[in-house]
């Protein structure tokens, strides 16, 4: 099933997307948080997703890869476990000092 995307949907001014008005702590809070759940979830996965003495899918850790990255930024932009967050919190009252 193909989806089709409007033309006037692809050309989204820069001010209204969401990484605009995002400031850039919080979004680095979230891309961080990513990653950790990221690498929590890799591990999960590779103990989890094979059947012992299985033969391997060629390819498969590639994709295994980019499904595990695309949840855990999917779990991160919900609110993840709380930690960007935090982190969001605590960078607040210095930014945009240098």
């Amino acid at each position: 099933m193909n989806t089709i995307i409007p033309s006037s949907l692809i050309n989204i001014p820069p001010e209204l997307s969401v990484a605009a008005k995002t400031p850039r702590g919080e979004r680095a809070a979230r891309e961080f948080e990513a990653s950790l759940i990221g690498s929590l979830l890799e591990g999960l996965e590779k103990t989890f997703a094979e059947v012992p003495g299985a033969p391997g899918i060629a390819g498969s850790d590639d994709y295994n890869y980019l499904g595990t990255r695309a949840l855990a930024s999917g779990i991160a932009s919900q609110g993840g476990f709380g930690i960007a967050a935090l982190i969001s919190r605590s960078l607040t009252p210095h930014e945009g000092k240098h």
